[in-house]
């Protein structure tokens, strides 16, 4: 399904990740990760978003994951929220 609008979910705070999901041209999907924690956990994060992204359905968007330390449970709960958002139905 393709991304239709912008959208973001979550925040800049400690321990919180905010994840902006924008449309972007074609059928691919990017994905950019920021995290404070990347040394340790940046690969485990990219993983979750990746499966996040596929079970999703989600087409032609650009994903950006700025990460300050939230927990995964958190983090798959922000790329949820966003992409409900930006698939147009949340």
């Amino acid at each position: 399904m393709k991304a239709v609008k912008d959208a973001a979910a979550g925040s800049l705070e400690s321990s919180d990740v905010l994840v902006t999901v924008t449309p972007s041209e074609g059928e691919d999907n990017t994905l950019s990760v920021d995290s404070i924690v990347f040394r340790q956990f940046g690969g485990r994060i990219r993983s979750v978003a990746e499966e996040v992204i596929a079970s999703s359905g989600l087409a032609g968007a650009a994903v950006k994951v700025q990460d300050r330390g939230a927990l995964e449970c958190t983090l798959r709960a922000r790329l949820e929220t966003a992409i409900e958002r930006a698939l147009g139905r949340a």
